[in-house]
């Protein structure tokens, strides 16, 4: 009965408290961590992921590093930010691997007009080109980029999952714009 009320307890602590805790090595408080998060994270994982199935892996692997890299949290109260950082890392990580395995010849369309070989290969160059021009931009601007027009996140979505001010996301952002239209302009 001890631990219920200790759970109770934990569930309407601040994450800065709970963050302190786990620092500290309390996984009871990792654990209201991983309650209280999870889901925004799963639905991250699996905006930027698409409806794949790996979203809940993701998610899993972001509180293994986030549980082994606690030490490196500088600021205990932005812990849903750090998790946020971490899964969309982790997803972004794991869309480059899936990229580079794409095979063309395994792909299985639907019998439509758009299944015609000339434009699969084309629409898989063109993806191909929106993925080099990505590998191109900083960081930074690539998640945001990312997180914007894959995701749907507002700007201030992304500058809370990010840390970073509205005003310096949206520049990052329009940097990005402008630099993929200009690498792209070739696709127009």
């Amino acid at each position: 009965m001890g631990g219920i009320d200790t759970d109770d307890h934990l569930r309407d602590a601040s994450d800065a408290t709970l963050a302190a805790r786990a620092i500290d090595g309390d996984v009871v408080a990792f654990e209201a961590i991983a309650r209280r998060h999870g889901p925004l994270m799963r639905v991250v994982s699996a905006q930027l992921l698409g409806a794949d199935g790996d979203s809940d892996d993701i998610v899993q692997e972001a509180f293994l590093t986030a549980w082994r890299r606690l030490d490196e949290l500088e600021k205990p109260a932005q812990v849903r930010s750090w998790l946020m950082r971490i899964v969309s890392n982790r997803a972004i990580d794991r869309l480059r691997a899936q990229r580079h395995h794409d095979d063309i010849a395994e792909w299985d369309p639907a019998t439509s007009p758009a299944s015609d070989p000339s434009r699969i290969v084309e629409a898989q160059l063109h993806l191909d080109a929106v993925w080099a021009a990505l590998d191109k931009l900083p960081a930074t601007q690539r998640r945001c980029w990312l997180l914007r027009e894959t995701a749907g996140y507002t700007y201030a979505e992304i500058a809370e999952a990010l840390d970073m001010p509205v005003a310096t996301i949206r520049g990052q952002l329009a940097r990005a714009r402008k630099f993929l239209l200009y690498e792209l302009e070739a696709w127009r």
